[in-house]
C-alpha cells in the first residue's frame, strides 16, 4: 500500500497546491487534499469569474460530449491537479490520477491525520477563495 499524505489547501494558492499534490502522486503517494474551498485563486475577481463562465459556455454546443467543467470547489481543484499530470487518460497518468482525492472541508476519516500546509510567503494583491468562485458561477 502506498504512503498516504494529507494536504491542507486553506490559504494556499490553488496552482501551488495542485502542483505539489501532482508531484507527490507521481512519486507514488496517495494524496488527499482537504479544505479545497478555502484555497486561494490569484487574479482579479471579475476576470476569474468571467473566464470560468466562458469555459462553461463551451459546453453549450453539445453538452453530451463536453468539455465538462464543474461548479464544485473540490472538483475544480481536482481538475487543476489533473492538468499537471502527464497523460491522465491512460497508463501511468491514469493510475496516478486515481490516487488523488479532493474534499471540501475535512472528512471524518481524515480529522486526526497530520496535514501538510502549503502557504505562500508573499500574498498576491488580488485573491479570492475557490469557494467564492464556485458560488458565483
Amino acid at each position: 500500500m502506498a504512503e498516504k499524505i494529507v494536504i491542507d489547501a486553506e490559504n494556499g494558492i490553488m496552482g501551488r497546491v495542485a502542483s505539489f499534490a501532482a508531484k507527490q502522486a507521481l512519486l507514488g503517494k496517495e494524496v488527499a487534499v482537504v479544505n479545497s474551498e478555502k484555497s486561494l485563486v490569484s487574479g482579479d475577481r471579475f476576470v476569474n469569474i468571467e473566464r470560468r463562465k466562458e469555459l462553461r459556455r463551451l459546453n453549450a454546443i453539445n453538452p453530451s460530449k463536453g468539455p465538462f467543467f464543474s461548479k464544485l470547489a473540490d472538483k475544480m481543484m481536482k481538475r487543476s491537479i489533473r492538468g499537471m499530470i502527464p497523460d491522465f487518460r491512460k497508463g501511468r497518468g491514469k493510475q496516478v490520477f486515481g490516487m488523488i482525492r479532493c474534499y471540501s472541508g475535512i472528512p471524518e476519516e481524515l480529522k486526526n491525520a497530520k496535514a501538510i500546509k502549503i502557504e505562500t510567503k508573499k500574498m498576491p494583491p488580488k485573491v479570492m477563495t475557490l469557494g467564492d468562485l464556485s458560488r458565483s458561477l
